[in-house]
């Protein structure tokens, strides 16, 4: 009897064991690897599972220590990391509130922009918000910003960390979910893009509805002023109109040239053709600032030189990154150690770059690498006895009479992704939560839209978890982004260095209060997302694009490899999955007992 409610309830057992293990206290890595073998051991001594289930465990574990798309994770931590401490973030804000200062709300648009751009750089929410929080804030708090929207918009441009590519989320995600880092990019681009784009809306309209909460910076704040007086604006935005001739021209002749160059047989994506336009106009802006800066021509202002030298390396580096990957030329581990060594040069241009520095950055990328990877490896160790135990088609049975059908588990699984984010890192939901629900939403999702392929809706998938964990950063009393301004913004009335004017301490109850407005804003992104999934699938549909030369060239290969099928069938039995082995080898036991 017991036996037999231990067998029907093991999955269920599981999860409140680790629930448990993990309310004490215990590291969420060992927890989960503890709960897996655990009961692992019980099952086999209940005979449940065989006695030589865990034999095929090492295998697993070597399997993660090969996975090559998860080195792009160190890289891309060790680039943005040398960006943030180079200094980077401080020349931006610095730089852009100076472009867009004279106008209302100008400095919570720069806030927007540079948050983008960090989220693209360092990839890592806390960096972003604690640095605008150390370096925006002051000023906003200085020139009489609405305290809500100031707070509101630090801490949700931060979050944007978590869907612009090179996003570790996505990462991760396209590795749970067993697909292409690179169309995971491709179709995160233009959901990121437009989030930023309602951003500024909302700050645009606020702006014109209550001009007072978003006052432009007076005239002595303005610091990058030609000898006459003059702003410099005219000479930025002659700046801006030519780098956009450039890369519309680009834009233009991308496709024909590409396909001449690289041999193509399908056109070029969308998301290729931006992200290359916008390299060459970003090269073209610093390539005439340099000119004008070293022949003394005077042909730019200072503000627009600024601007170049201080936006566009950072710009043309994240541009060559995700060009590379986007046109297949170089992987996302190959463009992050790419990305790593620009870093390293541009820190070295700016004269930051020190051992001290190297050394640190360093550090802190073994410390988030090694998090990773004993999370990943927990995760396994309890996934290994879950799968064996069938949790996955316990899962599947659980969601498969759900009112709705697609629809109702997408709902239902925003929901539960929403509440976890509150409560635990999004490293953890990636590898506990993202392989329960994975094999589902592989089966059910399909067919959610006409057309659909398999991997366009598991990208679609990947992509919806990622903005919705961005929304549970944000997400009062628990959204870690609250947590992180909270931590850098002043507790006490201070005297502004500045004005000599004293300013109140920042209340939690307003950066609670600000964030509201940002929620809602990312929930109608999500929204958005889920109900035209074009948005995601629209980059990554030329992979369902085949010419009849290129099936005729795909099927050549396997009639060449049929010339001694005894062979190659020994060759797959022997890279057979083990735990597929394991699983056959327990249905076989459980038919004999009966």
């Amino acid at each position: 009897m017991q036996e037999t409610f231990l067998f029907q309830q093991f999955v269920p057992l599981m999860f409140i064991g680790l629930f448990a293990l993990l309310l004490t206290g215990f590291p969420v890595a060992f927890g989960l690897a503890a709960t897996g073998l655990l009961f692992g051991f019980i099952g086999i001594e209940a005979g449940i599972f065989p006695s030589a289930m865990f034999q095929a465990l090492p295998l697993r574990i070597f399997g993660i220590m090969q996975n090559d798309t998860l080195l792009a994770i160190p890289f891309f931590t060790f680039m943005g990391i040398i960006l943030e401490r180079s200094g980077m973030a401080e020349d931006l804000l610095e730089t852009v509130g100076q472009v867009f200062g004279k106008v209302r709300g100008g400095v919570a648009i720069a806030v927007i922009l540079v948050g983008a751009l960090l989220a693209a750089t360092t990839g890592v929410v806390a960096a972003a918000v604690i640095s605008m929080g150390l370096i925006s804030l002051p000023v906003m708090l200085r020139y009489g910003y609405n305290r809500s929207i100031a707070t509101g918009a630090i801490t949700a441009s931060g979050t944007l960390a978590q869907a612009i590519p090179p996003s570790l989320v996505l990462i991760v995600l396209a590795d749970q979910l067993g697909r292409s880092v690179g169309d995971m990019y491709s179709g995160a681009l233009i959901p990121g893009l437009l989030l930023v784009g309602l951003y500024l809306i909302f700050i645009v309209a606020v702006a014109i509805v209550k001009p007072d909460w978003v006052p432009a910076l007076p005239p002595e704040a303005l610091v990058f002023k030609e000898d006459n007086g003059n702003s410099g604006h005219k000479s930025l935005l002659v700046l801006v109109l030519i780098c956009a001739a450039v890369g519309y021209g680009w834009s233009r002749v991308h496709n024909g040239l590409m396909t001449q160059w690289l041999e193509r047989s399908v056109p070029s994506a969308g998301d290729e053709i931006v992200i290359m336009s916008m390299t060459l106009a970003s090269l073209t802006g610093l390539f005439l600032a340099v000119i004008n800066h070293v022949t003394k021509m005077h042909l730019l202002s200072r503000l627009a030189e600024q601007v170049t030298f201080v936006l566009m390396p950072p710009l043309i580096l994240i541009f060559l990154v995700l060009g590379t990957i986007f046109l297949g030329v170089a992987t996302p581990t190959e463009g992050g150690a790419m990305g790593a060594l620009g870093a390293l040069i541009l820190a070295m241009i700016k004269g930051k770059l020190s051992m001290p520095l190297t050394k640190q950055a360093l550090e802190a990328t073994a410390k988030l690498a090694s998090f990773v990877l004993f999370i990943l490896i927990g995760s396994t160790v309890f996934s290994f006895t879950f799968n064996a135990a069938d949790g996955h088609i316990w899962v599947e049975h659980l969601f498969k009479d759900m009112p709705g059908g697609a629809w109702g588990f997408l709902i239902v699984v925003n929901i539960l992704v929403f509440i976890l984010g509150m409560f635990i890192d999004f490293f953890e939901i990636a590898f506990i939560i993202i392989p329960l629900l994975a094999p589902v939403a592989e089966k059910i999702l399909p067919g959610i839209v006409p057309g659909m392929t398999p991997d366009q809706a598991m990208i679609w998938f990947g992509v919806i978890i990622a903005m919705n964990l961005q929304t549970s950063f944000l997400t009062p009393p628990f959204g870690f982004a609250l947590f992180y301004l909270r931590s850098v913004a002043a507790k006490f009335d201070y005297k502004d260095r500045v004005t000599g004017k004293l300013i109140p301490s920042v209340k939690t109850s307003e950066i609670y209060k600000g964030s509201i407005a940002f929620i809602c804003l990312q929930l109608t992104m999500l929204v958005m997302v889920m109900v035209f999934p074009v948005l995601v699938t629209g980059g990554i549909e030329k992979t369902a694009t085949l010419t009849e030369e290129q099936i005729m060239q795909q099927m050549q290969a396997p009639a060449e490899a049929d010339v001694n099928p005894g062979t190659e069938n020994k060759a797959s039995e022997k890279e057979e999955d083990p735990m597929k082995a394991l699983q056959e080898s327990m249905a076989k036991e459980a038919k004999e007992k009966k």
